[in-house]
């Protein structure tokens, strides 16, 4: 069963491509890229009550496997 997400694609990918556009304008490389977005979702993690961090980061690294696994 497909999730629903309460967001729109359109949201979304336009999120997506902003953050995408700061990175491109950069120059980042991977490495950075990765510290930056890693920095940010740690700040955005932060903001989560503390009893329920664990469970949004499990779900989100379990998300980034699979999205992962999807693209080879």
């Amino acid at each position: 069963m497909p999730i629903v997400s309460k967001y729109s694609n359109e949201r979304v990918e336009k999120i997506i491509q902003e953050l995408m556009d700061v990175l491109v304008n950069e120059s980042a490389t991977p490495d950075l890229a990765l510290m930056c977005l890693g920095n940010t979702i740690t700040n955005v993690v932060s903001q989560v009550p503390e009893d329920q961090r664990t469970a949004i980061v499990d779900n989100f690294t379990r998300a980034l496997k699979q999205s992962i696994q999807k693209t080879h």
